[in-house]
């Protein structure tokens, strides 16, 4: 620390004041001399810190550092510290070297002329306990000694009290300051060994005779208050003493923990106090509503010197001594008949919390009569009535809020809620909210404003703007919010009402601006979402817009969210993500129509609703709806359970009531089910392990019957309805009903198996409504039935296949006659797997007769053609795997004729005759199918569908032969081998002779064996195979009705591609001369099409054979 002008003037000062002690010194100052002499002193302090010259915390930073050096003169003194240690260590030497040898007497009346208790109290806390002590021993005995006047009672009875208020905290958050360099040169000059001076005897002796072992900071202090309790003349100071004793004993023994009061009482207190301050010309600042928070604080909170010597029968002793000697002496009384002031007001609040604490206090013998004695010397203290109003209160919540003082966030939101301020002055507390909006950022305080600005709305006479101004205020209060807090701020709007600020009768006053603002959100939103994929600051900017306007209007913003993702091509990805991260909007709302009966529904799915059924939905916008949905399911993060929309939620408000009037032709069915579907598939992994499933809330039972009436109507689904122009069922929405069907099954069907006692009148009224239905609708319901109903088929069914009667029983049905027991067999494979293989295990078929073969695969080949047109995609590929089961096991002969055959090949098909005899078993099946007697069975859409199956299965065969083509892969082409074969191809044309490099002998031997296996491939039996193929296709597609299947065209274009690679990659399967034959032979075929288009397609591609 270096020295200024300041200090100069200091050292001069004390110099002087020095000179005036003659023939003494300051070193032996006597108390009642410090007014003689400390003049020159103060006065310098007054000029270096006077107004102009520094800032006030300038000026008290100064002062502390000016006790410092003093006192550490005064210890550097009495601990004999040595010189040159102390210039080279010390940073305070520069300044504590020029002043004169001072006493302790010189500290103490410097500290009580400055009236600078706090900084005292601020040192004396920096040092350890023991010398803590030890400081207020010597201090208690200069407080003794005469004379006593009431400044050195006023002195005393504020360090007190400042010891009290100081908190660790706040001690900690000066490690940096004045006090810690203090402390570590106290703890330096203690630490070090010291030359016994005159001095340094005298300061132990004194130590020594006043309590040397005595730790206990309370017993000290209550020792010199009694000691100088008859200096004690003015009611305020008896005032301020009985209170800081009656604290002091609180904190000390009757509270282990701090009492958290509410903020209302908080705030009263302080009100009050600032009341009193007002009336005694005080003015209201920050600074002295600090102090008495810092006063309200310490009186509730448990003391830091825990007693060591002092027992609290001594210390209620004391209190009562002191009261009683008080009262005696009239003060107490003039304290409680004098107008208000400050330190009986302090007063009044000690008796009352010393009173409540003593009643619950639980005490026996001289600690039991000293309580009671204390109680009735306090119980008979009577106090004025304080009042404040709510004016003051305003004003003081406005300074806290301000200035940012102890419990400004709770004292937000009291300001948030209390009407009353706002009646006392509208446009201040409006301007304290519009410049302190951050001090408003937190979600319980704009809560509260939220429901003062509706209330206030609700109003008959409220100004419109003056509540536009509230209402952008308050809006961008909650915009600042973390996203927590939004969510948390949004859940709490929507239980007030559904519409926010616009559901009150003053809301439409603001409509206008808020729907402009809505919109331009939006229109914001969507235009910069892009695609699929958008960028995290794009989505959370996004999302907080959302958030704003639905903080003003929830329906309104909801209703908007799901306007875009419904008709906004694209937009259902952003807007899902964007509610996925406002779960405050997903909560329980009820309108006027909910509230007559109905279970009340969330908001989201209201809108949902709303929007959807306002229009008639397009193609596209079905499809938007139902991802959109989808997506709101999904859980909102990971590790999350909670979901926007429930699927119980998504079945009850969209799916029970459309399919429960399915009969009605303007119901979108396959929307219904696709909405199911996505429902079902929320949670398919809970499915077996879930012990209650959500989809018992949903009338599972009625809802597995409406699907299988509906699955019963889809097993016509080519029959044109009676009356109707536009056909209702496609394949497509057949085959989403069967799998919604199935697996709203098994999730039933386990939540039976776990509780079937539970379920069994529900099994038995749903087994009874279906008598009615088509048999094969049972199976789709199997795990349902479980084993408490047998498997119900045809009776001609069990003729045909030996079937346990155990599990299986007959029905008689009509339309099931004599010899449809193959028809019967085939519906059964297409049903599930599991029935296939059964029914493939169980057929009673004697294959070493060669009559029941032939009878068997006659009748198989008219079932097949009876079945084929009502087939599924998954139930014909189930039945394809039962056609090649029985071909390859040859239970099923199917002839193959030469129809297409121009000459005999010599070839080995062997291998090739699964695929041939399904090609020609299919052109079987289609021929009889094109007939005259079968031709009326279906519409134009049963066409195609057939044709869609037929193209399905070339495929198949397709594949099947490519898997038999493929090269092994040890013998697979080489890059090396690739290169050299090009090589030798090229040498052959070459007019000049080409170099070949010599080849290394491993690439020779790859060479040799990969001409090995190429000789291997059956080639030339594939090409074979696929020209049959083709010529079936198109003989097929001549049949159709029209002769314009597009599935067969490109059928067909694929296996002529298929041709004209393999005959590209094996050019010696066939000669150019038979390469010419094919493509006369695929052209006489092709040329039967009626359509011309396709026609010239074909043989183009035809052409291109090598």
């Amino acid at each position: 620390m270096i020295m200024d002008q300041d200090w100069a003037i200091l050292h001069g000062s004390f110099l002087l004041a020095d000179k005036l002690c003659l023939p003494s010194s300051l070193s032996s100052l006597q108390k009642c001399d410090w007014q003689k002499v400390g003049n020159p002193v103060l006065a310098a302090v007054g000029e270096i810190c006077g107004e102009g010259n520094h800032l006030k915390s300038k000026a008290a930073s100064w002062r502390k550092k000016l006790v410092c050096v003093v006192w550490l003169k005064l210890l550097s003194k009495e601990h004999g510290e040595d010189m040159e240690e102390a210039w080279r260590e010390s940073p305070f030497f520069p300044l504590q070297n020029p002043l004169p040898e001072v006493n302790y007497t010189v500290l103490v009346e410097l500290l009580k002329s400055l009236s600078a208790a706090d900084t005292f109290a601020h040192f004396l806390l920096c040092l350890p306990r023991h010398q803590l002590c030890s400081e207020l021993d010597q201090f208690s005995e200069h407080m003794k000694s005469n004379p006593v006047g009431e400044d050195d009672v006023h002195f005393f009875l504020e360090l007190w009290w400042q010891l009290w208020k100081s908190r660790e905290d706040q001690l900690a958050e000066r490690q940096d300051g004045i006090e810690v360099l203090f402390a570590r040169r106290v703890a330096h000059l203690t630490t070090q060994p010291a030359s016994l001076t005159h001095h340094t005897a005298k300061r132990m002796k004194l130590d020594s005779t006043a309590s040397p072992n005595n730790t206990d900071v309370l017993d000290i202090l209550l020792h010199l208050l009694t000691d100088v309790k008859d200096a004690i003349s003015k009611p305020e100071h008896c005032s301020h003493a009985l209170s800081n004793c009656l604290d002091s004993l609180y904190t000390t023994f009757l509270t282990d923990q701090s009492v958290i009061l509410p903020i209302k009482d908080k705030l009263l207190f302080l009100s009050k106090a600032m009341s009193i301050r007002e009336k005694n010309n005080d003015k209201l600042t920050s600074e002295l509503l600090q102090e008495a928070q810092r006063d309200l604080r310490a009186s509730y909170t448990p003391s830091k010197f825990q007693p060591s010597r002092l027992s609290l029968f001594e210390a209620l002793k004391s209190a009562s001594e002191l009261t009683q000697s008080w009262q005696n002496h009239d003060l107490l009384k003039a304290c409680c008949s004098s107008p208000a002031s400050y330190a009986a007001f302090k007063l009044q609040q000690s008796v009352h919390r010393m009173l409540a604490a003593l009643e619950e206090a639980d005490m026996t013998g001289e600690e039991e009569v000293e309580k009671n004695k204390l109680r009735g010397l306090l119980a008979s203290l009577t106090f004025p009535i304080i009042e404040t109003s709510s004016e003051v209160s305003m004003r003081v919540a406005m300074t806290i809020i301000s200035h940012r003082l102890e419990d400004y966030h709770d004292v937000t939101v009291l300001f948030a809620s209390e009407t009353s301020w706002l009646a006392c002055d509208e446009q201040q507390w409006l301007e304290c909210l519009e410049k302190n909006q951050t001090a408003f950022q937190q979600c319980n305080t704009v809560i509260q404003l939220a429901s003062t600005l509706s209330s206030l709305l609700q109003s008959e006479n409220f100004d419109v703007s003056w509540s536009k101004r509230l209402l952008k205020v308050v809006t961008a209060v909650f915009t600042a919010l973390s996203l927590e807090d939004k969510n948390k701020a949004l859940a709490a709007i929507l239980k007030s009402s559904s519409k926010g600020f616009f559901g009150t009768s003053g809301g439409s006053a603001l409509i206008a601006s808020f729907e402009r603002e809505l919109n331009m959100a939006f229109n914001c939103i969507i235009q910069g979402g892009g695609g699929a994929s958008t960028a995290e600051g794009n989505l959370s900017t996004a999302v907080s817009l959302v958030a704003r306007m639905a903080f003003q209007n929830p329906e309104a913003t909801l209703r908007s969210c799901c306007h875009s993702a419904i008709f906004n091509k694209g937009a259902f990805s952003l807007v899902s993500k964007i509610l996925k991260q406002l779960p405050g909007l997903g909560g329980l709302t009820q309108c006027k129509e909910e509230s007559e009966g109905r279970n009340p529904t969330h908001l989201l799915c209201r809108c949902l609703q709303e929007v959807a059924s306002a229009r008639s939905l397009s193609e596209n916008e079905k499809e938007q709806f139902h991802k959109f949905v989808a997506l709101l399911m999904v859980a909102t993060g990971e590790g999350e359970k909670e979901t926007l929309l429930s699927p119980q939620e998504l079945v009850n408000v969209f799916v029970l009531p459309n399919l429960a009037c399915s009969g009605n032709g303007s119901v979108d069915l396959k929307l219904s089910l696709q909405l199911l579907h996505a429902a079902l598939c929320v949670d398919t992994q809970e499915v077996a392990s879930s012990s209650a499933h959500w989809v018992l809330e949903c009338s599972p039972f009625p809802l597995l019957f409406i699907l299988a009436q509906l699955q019963d109507q889809a097993l016509r689904c080519w029959e044109q309805p009676l009356g109707s122009a536009v056909h209702r069922w496609s394949m497509e929405t057949s085959e989403l009903l069967t799998s919604v069907l199935i697996t709203l099954a098994q999730v039933v069907g386990a939540q039976v198996e776990a509780t079937p006692s539970r379920w069994s009148r529900a099994l038995f009224w749903l087994h009874d409504k279906m008598k009615g239905l088509d048999w094969t609708v049972y199976f789709y319901l199997k795990p349902v039935w479980g084993v408490h109903f047998k498997n119900e088929v045809p009776s001609s069914l069990l003729a045909v296949c030996d079937l346990p009667e155990q599990e299986w029983s007959a029905l008689n049905l009509p339309q099931y006659g004599h010899g449809t027991g193959l028809l019967a067999w085939m519906e059964c494979c297409a049903l599930s797997d599991s029935l296939q293989s059964t029914m493939l295990s169980c057929l009673d078929l004697d294959q070493r007769r060669s009559e029941h073969v032939s009878m068997f695969s006659k009748g198989l080949l008219v079932a097949l053609t009876q079945t084929m047109p009502w087939c599924s995609v998954p139930q014909w590929s189930r039945l394809l795997g039962t056609l090649k089961e029985l071909i390859t096991s040859g239970r099923l002969h199917v002839p193959f004729s030469l129809e297409y055959v121009e000459f005999l090949p010599l070839l080995d098909l062997r291998q090739f005759s699964y695929e041939l005899c399904l090609s020609v078993l299919m052109l079987r099946v289609l021929q009889l199918l094109c007939g005259s007697s079968c031709s009326h069975w279906l519409s134009g859409d049963g066409w195609a569908h057939v044709a869609r199956l037929y193209a399905h299965t070339m495929r198949e065969v397709m594949n099947s032969l490519k898997a038999k083509l493929a090269l092994p892969a040890s013998g697979a082409l080489t890059g090396s081998t690739q290169v050299h074969a090009a090589q030798l191809k090229v040498s052959e044309v070459s007019c000049t002779p080409v170099k070949t490099p010599k080849m290394p002998q491993d690439c020779l031997e790859d060479l040799s064996e990969s001409a090995q296996i190429l000789e291997q491939v059956p080639s030339q039996e594939v090409l074979f195979v696929l020209s049959q193929i083709f010529c079936h296709v198109q003989h097929i597609q001549v049949m159709m009705p029209g002769g314009q299947s597009e599935p067969l065209f490109l059928s067909s274009l694929e296996i002529l591609s298929h041709y004209q690679a393999i005959a590209g990659a094996f050019p010696e399967s066939s000669s150019p001369l038979e390469n010419e034959n094919i493509k006369h032979f695929f052209n006489t075929i092709t040329d039967n099409l009626e359509n011309q288009e396709m026609k010239s397609v074909l043989q183009q591609k035809i052409a291109q054979l090598a």
